[in-house]
This record gives structure tokens, sequence and C-alpha cells, in this order.
């Protein structure tokens, strides 16, 4: 497997009395550094922390990290006491909804610390949690300055992939780790689950994240080679696919897209909504320029054996946004030359679906997520 390469040496300024101090920035979100940064502790009000933080200015703490943990907690109630309502026009309001997710998370994320080898034996880090760290960061032969709301992010994800997040139609547990999108949601798990599979096939999973659809397949009896194009997604499912005893059928490559070959099934699970994404969690929901959907269906037919079948599992969620036009899936199915077998789908089953406060609500609760078996046309 390939080195991750390394990251940029970014660097952050700002005054400690009468030194100017320097230090590298880190963010595994992928997050700009902060243009000001002034130091902070225990001593400074919530109400100035969020206007500082609206401002661009961000607060390097100084203090034990509980009290940092205990003011971003302070600010994200305040910014949360916004009232959140309806315009009446859903693209309106998904518009709204995804610049008002941005805006907090730039605001929360101006709280900082620096992480070195002291806050490391303050948090307690064990060395599976320093490895965590240093997977998100990179090596930390120096200080480096990083927000604390990536930092508990990291930390979050380290205890997700101890315990790992049961998935009821693998009767397993797939362990993700920090910036890859973790299998929360299990319908589209049961779709594939029920989806009739010829004996001994031969599976290409496109887009594998976690590997756990590559493991339903390979439990199902299936040959799988899994692909990502995210370094960090193919060590993920790589140790899960030795975790459960399935890395003599599930091969794991780096990849964009297709791997060499043909396959009886070539599955792909994109993200669901075409849009920008925020950061880099962002791009396993917000497909940009929906290069990953036209990538694969336009691409999947020369991947296939004769009478093979291409599995799309995809959300109409974007279609109740009025982000994608209805119909424009079909035509792209027909432009790639190929034809529909059958189209299931369930309904969701995530609490964002029942939040009646939720002004995307309605658009939510009318989702469903579908398998479309596709074939190459005659």
């Amino acid at each position: 497997m390939e080195a991750r390469e390394e990251a940029p040496d970014v660097r952050v300024w700002w005054d400690e009395g009468l030194v100017e101090r320097s230090a590298r920035w880190r963010s595994a979100r992928g997050a700009p550094p902060p243009g000001k940064i002034v130091v902070a502790d225990s001593s400074v009000p919530v109400a100035v922390a969020v206007r500082n933080a609206s401002q661009g200015v961000a607060m390097l703490w100084h203090g034990p990290f509980v009290e940092a943990r205990r003011l971003l907690s302070r600010m994200r109630k305040r910014w949360d006491r916004k009232p959140v309502t309806s315009s009446g026009d859903v693209a309106m309001d998904f518009y709204r909804h995804r610049q008002a997710r941005k805006n907090r998370a730039r605001v929360l994320g101006m709280v900082l610390v620096e992480l070195d080898a002291d806050r490391l034996a303050e948090l307690g880090a064990d060395d599976g949690l320093a490895a965590a760290i240093r997977d998100a960061y990179g090596d930390l032969d120096e200080p480096v300055v990083v927000s604390v709301r990536d930092l508990l992010g990291v930390l979050s994800a380290y205890q997700w992939q101890r315990e790992g997040v049961w998935v009821e139609a693998l009767g397993e547990r797939i362990h993700p780790r920090y910036g890859v999108f973790s299998p929360t949601r299990d319908e589209y798990v049961d779709l594939v689950a029920a989806a009739p599979l010829p004996e001994g096939a031969t599976v290409f999973d496109i887009g594998t994240g976690t590997g756990v659809l590559a493991a339903l397949l390979a439990k199902r009896g299936a040959r799988v080679v899994a692909t990502d194009i995210a370094p960090r997604a193919v060590e993920c499912a790589a140790d899960n696919m030795t975790r459960l005893g399935l890395d003599d059928r599930v091969e794991v490559v780096e990849a964009d897209l297709f791997p060499p070959g043909r396959a009886d099934v070539v599955l792909c699970n994109p993200p669901w909504l075409p849009g920008t994404p925020n950061s880099t969690l962002d791009a396993a929901v917000f497909d940009h320029g929906g290069r990953m959907l036209s990538g694969f269906l336009d691409g999947v037919a020369a991947h296939l054996n004769p009478g093979g079948e291409a599995w799309l599992v995809i959300s109409d969620l974007a279609e109740r946004l009025y982000i994608r036009e209805p119909g424009e899936l079909e035509r792209m199915v027909d432009a790639a030359g190929l034809r529909v077998l059958d189209r299931t789908h369930v309904p969701p089953r995530h609490p964002a679906s029942r939040d009646a406060t939720d002004p995307l609500a309605d658009a939510r609760g009318a989702e469903r997520v579908w398998l479309w078996r596709l074939a190459a046309g005659d």
C-alpha cells in the first residue's frame, strides 16, 4: 500500500505577551487556517467567544482540555438557540440549511489547542488513540495547532473504531475510522442483502468506504474486489475484512472507480446528493458535479461479464429537495446504454425523517432509498 501523502507545512502565528509564536496547522476536516489567533482561557465569556469566532478570530486555549470542551459546548448551545424556520420553498430551505451548517462549523472550529506530548498525556492517549491522532494529523514531531471540535471528532471516531457499529443484516460489527463515513443508516444494507446474487458471483464494490457492502456480499458467497479513492477508506475496509475473517474473499484496492477486469455484479453506493462538499467527510454525502454517479453509469457496462448486473444504491432525497430534476436519473441510465431490470426501495429509518422541527422534515419523511438493478442494453 502506498504511503499516505504528508500534510502540507501550513503554519499559524500568534502573540503570547511580547513573544510571537508559530506552529504547524492541522485539520482532519480539511479546514483552512484561521487568519487571526488570540490566546484565551477560562476567563473568556461565552458571548465574547462567539463574537470572536463569528468575526474570524480564533482562540488558542491555555488551560485544561476539559475546560476548552466546556466552552465549546456552551458556544454550541448559544449558537443553536437561533430559530430555524421554513421559507415554504424546500430548495431554498435546503440551501439555507447547508449555509447555516457551514457557518456553524466555521464558528465552532475557532476554539483551538496545541497538540503535543503533554496534551496527549492529558487526554489519556493510549497507543491506539495516539495512533488514531497521528493518522488524522500526521506525526507530532513538533507541536501542531488543531481545532477542539476537530479533535473531539477524532476522539469520538476512535471510540467507534474500537467498539464498532452493529450492522443487523451483516450480523457483525463494522469498525469505521475518522474520515470514513460510518454505516449508521442501514436501509441500503438491507436492500443489498435481499437482492438476488448468483452463486459464486464475482463482485466489484465501487467506493467501498468501511467495506460494509463488500463484507455482506462476501458472506453471501461472492468474491469481491472493493475499491476506494481515499487511502484512509482503503485501510479501514481492509482492516474490517481482517477483523471479519473475510480477507481471503475480499481484495481492497485504491482506485478511482473501477478496478481492472469484469465482474458478474458491479455495485456502487455513491454520495446521494449532488453538490460541493464542505469538508472531507461531506464527500460521502455530496457528489461534486455528480462525478461519481455519472462515472459509474457511463463506465460500468465495460466492466460487466456477459449477463452481469450493475447495482446502484441511491436515495431519491435529491429529487425531493429539487436539487436533481425528476426523471434525470432515468435519462442518465438510458444515455449510458443501460436498461433497468428491477427497482426496489425502502423508507428511511433515521431520526431526521421524524423530526417535526426540521424545515426539511417533509422531504426527509417522504424519502425512499432505492436499489436499481441494471444491465447493459441490447
